[in-house]
């Protein structure tokens, strides 16, 4: 599969290449996640929780636009920056199971994944509490968004890149900003986490015998019957690929419960749009299933 090898030190920082060192929101940035005078801070024994995860700061990013305020924009918000949270935290763990396939630890790269279906379960359960506001508490504040959208957020696309989904590649070009544009870019041009799985699977005995669809479910029907780990690891993709079709259901019908069938903020068309999004990532997991 063509893509950018994972094991590259030259590759995209951030993307399926090694952390960049320079950035403070990494866990090994050069300052660590308590700022510039995190080091030194430790040594006096001041750190706190609340430095550690600069609190003051976090708290301070729910910025409410609606005047006088509404009081469930903030739920909405609160939601929404989580998410994003959620995703960032996904992201750092697809790129990691996609160089620990590179790497062929098919252990490690399998527990990632567990850890990445577990993730996909509490994004589900964040819209169990979304939902507790009704349709005219939403409208209160919806035109506060103006033309935000969740349709814009650049982690989920990132997402939707690394998992090998790439019909919204246009999106790398219309991010807010360069950083945004060069980070889709650089998704698009790296190894999804389908290809690294295509590609660990051939390294170790599976190898399809073209590069068609067919092939590579012929491939994936022997590693299931002749490797019970290559199988395992099979379901660990298809365990993902169920969440993220489960949270992407879930969302549609939140999606129809709070503004029925009207159009979505930033110019979507809301529940047409997001229905059509409901379908597999690794369809050649899903297909094989007729061969057994």
């Amino acid at each position: 599969m063509p893509g950018h090898d994972p094991d590259d030190p030259d590759g995209p920082a951030g993307l399926d290449g090694p952390p960049r060192p320079d950035d403070p929101a990494r866990p090994d940035g050069p300052d660590g996640p308590a700022g510039p005078d995190g080091p030194a801070r430790r040594a006096r024994g001041e750190l706190t929780y609340g430095s550690y995860l600069r609190v003051p700061e976090l708290l301070g990013l729910q910025q409410l636009s609606s005047d006088p305020p509404e009081h469930d924009e903030l739920l909405f918000i609160v939601i929404h920056q989580v998410y994003e949270l959620w995703f960032k935290q996904l992201l750092w763990e697809l790129d990691h199971a996609v160089r620990l396939l590179g790497a062929d630890d098919r252990p490690r790269a399998g527990k990632t994944l567990y850890r990445v279906r577990t993730i996909l379960k509490v994004l589900v359960s964040q819209l169990d509490v979304l939902e507790t506001m009704t349709p005219l508490e939403f409208a209160s504040f919806r035109d506060y968004l103006e033309s935000g959208s969740g349709f814009q957020s650049t982690q989920f696309r990132e997402l939707e890149f690394v998992l090998g989904l790439r019909e919204h590649a246009a999106a790398a070009e219309r991010a807010d900003t360069a950083e945004e544009r060069a980070r889709l870019r650089g998704r698009l041009a790296a190894r999804s986490i389908w290809d690294a799985l295509v590609a660990h699977l051939s390294r170790t005995g599976h190898a399809p015998q073209e590069d068609t669809d067919a092939a590579v479910e012929d491939a994936l029907a022997r590693a299931y019957r002749e490797d019970p780990r290559a199988a395992a690891l099979c379901e660990a993709f298809v365990e993902v690929d169920e969440g993220l079709q489960e949270w992407r259901y879930r969302h549609v019908v939140m999606v129809r419960r709070t503004i029925g069938a009207k159009h979505g903020t930033g110019g979507s068309t809301g529940v047409g749009y997001l229905r059509t999004t409901i379908r597999p990532a690794f369809p050649p997991l899903w297909a094989v299933r007729d061969r057994f």
